[in-house]
């Protein structure tokens, strides 16, 4: 009997080299771009200086998967905002985070 797992495990999320241009690209061209522009720079920048001491690409990996994020969400959320949904009840996740301490 193999001590083997029967499944390959999952490779760790790796962007392509020309992920940051392209998504830069994408957001200046979106028209949120005098918002999302800005910060994403600032994130980006803040993990490069992290990468630069800590040796490490997780941070740098991380902003380009949030921000990939966002864009891919951005017509549901759109979608939710013109269809005169309801988001009264909304509760900050910070807020329950505070709770819980």
């Amino acid at each position: 009997m193999s001590a083997q797992p029967d499944h390959a495990p999952l490779p760790p999320y790796a962007p392509a080299p020309g992920a940051p241009a392209e998504l830069l690209a994408q957001l200046r061209a979106d028209r949120r771009a005098a918002q999302w522009v800005p910060a994403f720079e600032r994130e980006w920048a803040s993990a490069l200086e992290e990468s630069r001491r800590t040796f490490s690409l997780a941070g740098l990996y991380e902003v380009i998967q949030d921000w990939q994020g966002r864009l891919a969400s951005a017509p549901a959320v759109d979608a939710f905002i013109d269809g005169g949904c309801d988001d009264s009840d909304f509760i900050d996740m910070a807020d329950l985070r505070r709770r819980r301490r």
